[in-house]
């Protein structure tokens, strides 16, 4: 009996190759060790994104030669160094040439924040009332920074790639600049969805609230002061929650969960620190807390 061999259709060839594409583009979350997708290098993202972010610099309102603006520069400060320090220590020295950090303070009433790839946060004032201290902003801070660390903006440029392009990455879509630029739109346009950037999953706020409470452990600060920070975020909103499945962060009080969660863990960072916390010092503010924009009442969701 003739025996008949069966060769893969090229639909499933390519299959293979992108199943094998997807393989070997997978990296690891600094400090979580969650694999995940990275069709597209750090430096890719970061040119994609530095342009966006210079031309909201060169129009935002920013505050400068304030103590709340020195206060926002200390703080990132102080944890990009303790990233820095741990990256160095633990073999990982190579990685640090992608952060170029940057911290500003904007004027604006909006309870807010973003970060860039490579290291740009900008925090705006109007969350200063809700954050109180500065511990607590080091939480808005150290969480900003555990974004750019994961790498959540390639990840999520490289999920848009697969979604969208799926086998033709293997064509070299990754080198088309014009597609790559639509697709940055998508992700770092600024000013768009929720009020700066395309949210994050939740499995990656969950995340960066998890690293973002370890770097401003390792900083120094009480990481302790992320449950009734996020106590007065609920609080300070108001208005009609949206259900979470219709939304991609988390839930206020899933979120407090979580954190009271890995707060042992967590802690375990800051008795190492060795650090002599003095940073309990009030923030200074004159006006009360900002009413929310309407869009914010409506959809109580945190860009940040």
């Amino acid at each position: 009996m003739k025996k008949i061999i069966s060769f893969p259709s090229l639909s499933m060839q390519i299959m293979l190759l992108f199943t094998v594409l997807l393989f070997e583009s997978c990296g690891s979350v600094p400090f979580t060790g969650r694999r995940q997708l990275q069709l597209v290098s750090n430096q890719e993202v970061i040119a994609l994104s530095l342009q966006q972010y210079q031309d909201f610099m060169r129009t935002a309102p920013l505050e400068k030669g304030t103590s709340n603006a020195a206060m926002v520069t200390r703080i990132g400060t102080r944890i990009a160094n303790a990233v820095e320090t741990f990256y160095t220590n633990n073999g990982y020295a190579s990685e640090l040439e992608n952060f170029s950090w940057e911290f500003n303070l904007v004027k604006d009433k909006s309870v807010n924040a973003f970060a860039m790839p490579g290291g740009k946060v900008v925090i705006y004032t109007g969350l200063l009332p809700v954050t109180q201290t500065e511990e607590a902003l080091a939480v808005v801070i150290g969480h900003e920074i555990a974004h750019v660390i994961a790498q959540h903006s390639s990840e999520r440029l490289s999920q848009q790639v697969a979604l969208q392009y799926g086998g033709a990455i293997a064509g070299g879509l990754l080198g088309n600049s014009q597609a790559m630029q639509q697709l940055g739109q998508t992700v770092f346009g600024l000013g768009a969805q929720y009020g700066v950037m395309m949210p994050y999953a939740r499995k990656q706020e969950y995340e960066a609230d998890e690293i973002g409470l370890i770097v401003m452990a390792m900083a120094g600060y009480n990481p302790q002061v992320a449950v009734p920070f996020w106590t007065r975020m609920a609080q300070d909103g108001g208005g009609a929650q949206v259900p979470e499945f219709l939304s991609t962060h988390p839930t206020d009080s899933k979120r407090i969960a979580n954190i009271e969660k890995i707060m042992p863990a967590v802690m375990q960072y800051y008795k190492g620190a060795g650090i002599q916390n003095q940073t309990s010092v009030p923030i200074q503010t004159k006006a009360p807390v900002p009413a929310e924009t309407e869009k914010a009442k409506t959809s109580k969701e945190w860009s940040f």
